[in-house]
């Protein structure tokens, strides 16, 4: 059975035998709602490559310590992997999210494309980009990842087409593509960046702008997917293709 993980702010400097205290959220998570009890071993992780296996020596309300037993570090995942999320409706985001963070993604960017349903401004904006941030982090410790993801704020369309630019590899999803995605070229190392558009689609002057920054638009295969899963099959088939997968 596999060890229940909990994030740390730091594991900087700890070794075996030290104690780490864990509060807050985190602990009355584990205390409270897991039934966290002394004797258990448990998984502690930084989200940054560090991770210890340690067991646990006190409770309290909002409250955990844990004895280091062995310490890990973990490489950042080569290549990283960018997925631009275009706003879904509904709770369809945090899907994205949540298999996006699983099937390996270092960053997701929400993505105000023009034909969103969805809007995000004001305290809505904030109160989603957080659910999306708090189901990246709870995504990220049942997948056991030594590296969490980070969750961007949202960018616009400007913003996308520098990520676009900067990538090693970029690729714009679009149904009306020539280019499969199964023929493109992957890289080893450095960055790829993942456009997936709205539920309504790529407006013309959106692809347009992409691929003058450097974008490749291909499609999937004959299906048209729904935004909120497009993504993850994209980063699949792509990462099977790389060292990460092999």
């Amino acid at each position: 059975m596999s060890l229940p993980v909990h994030l740390v702010p730091t594991l900087d400097g700890v070794g075996v035998g030290d104690e780490v205290v864990v509060e807050g959220d985190e602990a009355h998570h584990a205390v409270a709602v897991r039934r966290l009890r002394t004797g258990e071993r448990v998984v502690l992780t930084d989200g940054r490559g560090g991770s210890v296996t340690a067991e646990v020596a006190t409770t309290g309300k909002r409250v955990f310590t844990a004895l280091v037993a062995d310490v890990a570090t973990a490489a950042r995942p080569a290549p990283e992997l960018v997925v631009v999320q275009a706003l879904p409706k509904g709770d369809r985001g945090e899907l994205a999210v949540e298999v996006l963070t699983e099937v390996g993604t270092a960053v997701v960017v929400p993505w105000a494309a023009a034909r969103c349903v969805a809007v995000w401004k004001g305290e809505r904006a904030t109160k989603s980009l957080a659910r999306w941030r708090a189901t990246a982090r709870e995504a990220a410790k049942q997948a056991r990842r030594a590296w969490f993801p980070e969750v961007a704020g949202l960018a616009s369309t400007a913003e996308v087409a520098a990520l676009v630019a900067g990538a090693d590899l970029a690729v714009v999803l679009h149904e009306e593509a020539s280019e499969p995605l199964a023929a493109v070229p992957v890289p080893a190392e450095g960055r790829i960046v993942v456009v997936v558009g709205p539920e309504g689609g790529l407006t013309d002057d959106e692809v347009a702008t992409l691929t003058a920054a450097g974008g490749r638009a291909v499609h999937l295969g004959p299906e048209v997917l729904r935004t909120s899963t497009a993504g993850v099959v994209a980063a699949a088939a792509l990462l099977a293709r790389t060292p990460r997968w092999s």
